[in-house]
């Protein structure tokens, strides 16, 4: 509690806001904050071309979102490291509540065959976007106590901690979900300076081991790879199958050419094209052909700046747990960013992953605007990041 009293008397010009938070309001993480601001809006107007209702729901869960960033600047980072095992447990039992037998189902009901979200009346929640930043925050927590990640045995204990989210995720099941875990994890071992020749034999090992896990896919998963080899080889079989929603994405993306189309238009084309999920995992379809290259490419830089943002404040923060955060954050949301985009694009499998601010979805864009207030706070509080926005803020 001595860093913000420090900041009260060495910056008595400040705001008095600043002074009680102890923060600096110039600092390196605006650049996260408005990328993920920017994408908003564009999902909202995207969504919109084709789902004017989801599009007005979308803008209140975006409007929540912004609130419990706000609420995540007031607290000290050592408060919210302090509580972040608690907050991970939490999530588990959610998860745990998701498929655990007896359950009402007017609480836990399964959709598409999958039981993801928690009914509480008039909202949906879906604990596997809120569980994604608890683990972030626990593992930031436990790495930067750990004393032996150097060690090949040192680094079997944060592996087996993140099957645990990863095989309750599984059993929903979210596939999707689940496959973000592990590079994130890799991204804040590394930041933690585990070696990356024991890094490397874990990706090895995990690459080598994928093609084992085949067989033990679900029918339609295993349908899913073989239409992805099957277009990347220009076999169209699969298009009027399991590839639909895949070869749709890709008309649709061809459709909107180098400036796209008008909201008219593409909302026509996106409704006669009947591409499902077309306001969630699909919407970079409709972005690229509302708003063609320019507009696809638009969302890939701000998506980019995001993950770059992150992984900027992570190098640069003195706070050992900001570090660890800011290394998974930027990991989670550029990793899930591209494998989003990748599937549209038909370069890899579709796995039912969102958009990070741009798809529809409350728990999916409030989990991440939480993620952004807590790099707002990473940043605002500590001088080194701070200082390089400028010399005024270098000063305060």
């Amino acid at each position: 509690m001595r860093a913000p009293a420090r900041a009260v008397q060495s910056a008595p010009n400040r705001p008095v806001i600043s002074q009680l938070l102890g923060i600096t309001w110039w600092n390196l993480g605006w650049i996260p904050v408005i990328a993920a601001a920017l994408l908003t809006l564009l999902g909202i107007s995207a969504i919109a071309t084709t789902e004017p209702n989801f599009a007005l729901r979308q803008a209140a869960y975006a409007a929540v979102g912004v609130i419990a960033a706000a609420l995540m600047v007031v607290p000290l980072p050592a408060l919210i490291e302090r509580w972040s095992p608690v907050v991970f447990i939490v999530t588990l039992a959610s998860l745990v509540m998701l498929i655990a037998p007896g359950v009402p189902e007017a609480i836990v009901r399964a959709r598409k065959g999958s039981r993801c979200w928690i009914d509480l009346g008039p909202i949906d929640i879906q604990p596997a976007e809120f569980a994604k930043v608890a683990w972030i925050l626990a593992g930031s927590w436990w790495l930067r106590r750990a004393a032996d990640l150097k060690s090949r045995t040192g680094l079997l204990l944060p592996i087996v901690l993140t099957a645990v989210p990863v095989l309750l995720i599984l059993m929903q099941p979210d596939l999707g979900t689940a496959l973000l875990f592990f590079p994130t994890l890799l991204a804040m071992l590394l930041a933690q300076g585990a070696r990356r020749m024991h890094l490397g034999i874990v990706v090895l090992s995990a690459a080598l081991l994928a093609p084992a896990s085949y067989p033990i896919l679900k029918p339609h998963q295993r349908d899913r790879i073989d239409s992805l080899i099957a277009q990347l080889t220009g076999d169209t079989r699969y298009d009027r199958g399991i590839g639909f929603q895949g070869a749709r994405a890709r008309t649709l993306v061809g459709s909107g050419e180098f400036f796209g189309n008008g909201k008219e238009t593409a909302g026509s084309l996106v409704r006669f094209n009947r591409l499902p999920e077309e306001h969630n995992d699909m919407i970079f379809a409709v972005v690229a052909c509302r708003w063609g290259f320019v507009g696809g490419l638009a969302v890939i830089v701000l998506e980019l700046a995001v993950a770059a943002g992150a992984l900027a404040i992570a190098v640069l923060t003195k706070n050992p747990f900001g570090k660890l955060a800011g290394s998974g954050i930027g990991a989670m949301l550029g990793f899930q960013s591209f494998v989003n985009i990748g599937m549209t694009m038909g370069i890899l499998p579709i796995t039912g992953l969102t958009l990070p601010f741009v798809s529809f979805g409350g728990s999916s864009i409030v989990a991440s605007w939480i993620a952004m207030g807590l790099l707002f706070s990473i940043a605002a509080r500590d001088a080194r990041v701070s200082g390089v926005m400028g010399g005024s803020a270098r000063r305060g």
